[in-house]
Protein backbone atom coordinates (compact mmCIF):
# COMPACT_ATOMS: atom_id res chain seq x y z
CA UNK A 1 0.00 0.00 0.00
CA UNK A 2 1.36 3.25 -0.83
CA UNK A 3 0.98 6.37 1.46
CA UNK A 4 0.79 10.32 -0.03
CA UNK A 5 2.22 12.69 2.57
CA UNK A 6 -0.19 15.83 2.54
CA UNK A 7 2.69 18.30 2.80
CA UNK A 8 4.01 16.38 -0.40
CA UNK A 9 1.52 16.79 -1.94
CA UNK A 10 0.38 20.70 -1.36
CA UNK A 11 3.96 21.44 -1.87
CA UNK A 12 2.97 19.83 -6.03
CA UNK A 13 -0.09 21.85 -6.26
CA UNK A 14 1.28 25.03 -5.25
CA UNK A 15 3.89 24.52 -7.54
CA UNK A 16 2.18 23.72 -10.25
CA UNK A 17 -0.56 26.65 -9.30
CA UNK A 18 2.57 29.02 -8.78
CA UNK A 19 4.20 28.06 -13.04
CA UNK A 20 1.41 29.87 -14.51
CA UNK A 21 1.07 33.54 -15.97
CA UNK A 22 -0.27 36.16 -13.31
CA UNK A 23 -2.12 37.11 -16.53
CA UNK A 24 -3.64 34.15 -16.46
CA UNK A 25 -4.82 34.08 -12.30
CA UNK A 26 -8.60 35.60 -11.20
CA UNK A 27 -8.87 36.78 -7.88
CA UNK A 28 -10.68 33.62 -6.79
CA UNK A 29 -7.32 31.82 -7.91
CA UNK A 30 -4.70 34.06 -6.05
CA UNK A 31 -6.50 33.38 -2.96
CA UNK A 32 -7.13 29.55 -3.18
CA UNK A 33 -3.12 29.57 -3.61
CA UNK A 34 -2.78 31.72 -1.07
CA UNK A 35 -4.87 29.41 1.23
CA UNK A 36 -2.95 26.33 -0.04
CA UNK A 37 0.36 27.96 0.73
CA UNK A 38 -0.89 28.36 4.08
CA UNK A 39 -1.83 25.59 4.94
CA UNK A 40 1.40 24.00 3.30
CA UNK A 41 2.96 26.16 6.32
CA UNK A 42 1.09 24.65 9.18
CA UNK A 43 1.63 21.06 8.08
CA UNK A 44 5.48 21.81 7.88
CA UNK A 45 5.73 23.88 10.74
CA UNK A 46 6.11 21.06 13.35
CA UNK A 47 8.37 19.00 11.22
CA UNK A 48 12.10 19.34 11.38
CA UNK A 49 12.54 20.53 7.97
CA UNK A 50 10.05 24.04 8.83
CA UNK A 51 12.04 23.89 12.37
CA UNK A 52 15.36 23.97 10.19
CA UNK A 53 13.43 26.49 8.07
CA UNK A 54 12.84 28.98 11.05
CA UNK A 55 16.14 28.85 12.51
CA UNK A 56 17.47 29.83 9.39
CA UNK A 57 15.15 32.89 8.93
CA UNK A 58 16.26 34.09 12.29
CA UNK A 59 19.42 33.94 11.70
CA UNK A 60 18.95 35.63 8.49
CA UNK A 61 17.03 38.63 10.32
CA UNK A 62 19.39 38.29 13.20
CA UNK A 63 22.55 39.48 10.85
CA UNK A 64 20.46 41.87 9.27
CA UNK A 65 19.36 43.61 12.42
CA UNK A 66 23.25 43.51 13.30
CA UNK A 67 24.75 44.73 10.17
CA UNK A 68 21.81 47.47 10.10
CA UNK A 69 23.14 48.94 13.68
Amino acid sequence: MMTINVAVLLAVIVVMRLRRRTQARSRVEERNTALLVLALGILIAPTPLGQGIVDGIGQLVQGVSQAGS
